[in-house]
C-alpha cells in the first residue's frame, strides 16, 4: 500500500471523537445573514460549512467563500476530552488569527475571547428543530463594558 491510500485508509478508520459529539447539530451547509448596526443598517448575506475532518477528529467551519470574492474565514474547532470547553482557532482572510473558547449545551452555542484591548463574545441559540440558529457578537475594549457588534441568523440549507 503506497503512503497516500495508507493515509486514506486511517482516515477512514478514524471513528468521531466522543468529546466532539454534540457538535453533530452543526454539519452541513448553512446560510448566513449578518446584520450590522451602522447607521443605516446594513446587511450581508453569505454560506457556512461544517464538516468533520480526519474522520471526526475535528470539525472544520467555513463561513463565507473564498471563490466568491466575499470575507472569508475559517476554524477549527477542537476539544481536550478532559476540558468541558472547546478550542476555536480562527483565520480570515484579512490576514487576522484569533484562539477562541466555545461551549454548546443544549442549544446554547457560545464563543468567547479574553484580550488586553479587544475582548470577544459570542451568543447563538439554535431553534428546537436545529435548523436555525440566532446570534450576536459583542465586543468590549476593557472587557468590562460590552457594546453589540452584529447579528448573525443561520439557517440550515436543506
Amino acid at each position: 500500500m503506497t503512503k497516500k491510500n495508507n493515509t486514506r485508509a486511517q482516515q477512514q478508520s478514524l471513528e468521531l471523537n466522543p468529546a466532539l459529539e454534540p457538535l453533530t447539530a452543526f454539519v452541513g451547509d448553512w446560510d448566513v445573514e449578518l446584520k450590522f448596526p451602522t447607521d443605516p443598517p446594513g446587511t450581508t448575506r453569505g454560506s457556512a460549512s461544517f464538516e468533520w475532518v480526519e474522520g471526526g477528529a475535528f470539525l472544520m467551519y467555513r463561513l463565507g467563500d473564498r471563490a466568491a470574492g466575499s470575507p472569508f474565514a475559517v476554524h477549527v474547532i477542537g476539544r481536550d476530552d478532559s476540558a468541558e470547553t472547546y478550542a476555536l482557532l480562527y483565520s480570515d482572510d484579512r490576514g487576522v488569527s484569533r484562539i477562541y473558547q466555545m461551549s454548546f449545551e443544549g442549544n446554547e452555542w457560545k464563543q468567547w475571547r479574553d484580550t488586553p484591548g479587544f475582548s470577544q463574545r459570542f451568543m447563538g441559540t439554535f431553534s428546537t428543530d436545529r435548523n436555525r440558529i440566532v446570534a450576536r457578537w459583542e465586543k468590549s475594549k476593557d472587557g468590562k463594558y460590552w457594546e453589540h457588534d452584529f447579528d448573525l441568523t443561520y439557517t440550515r440549507i436543506k
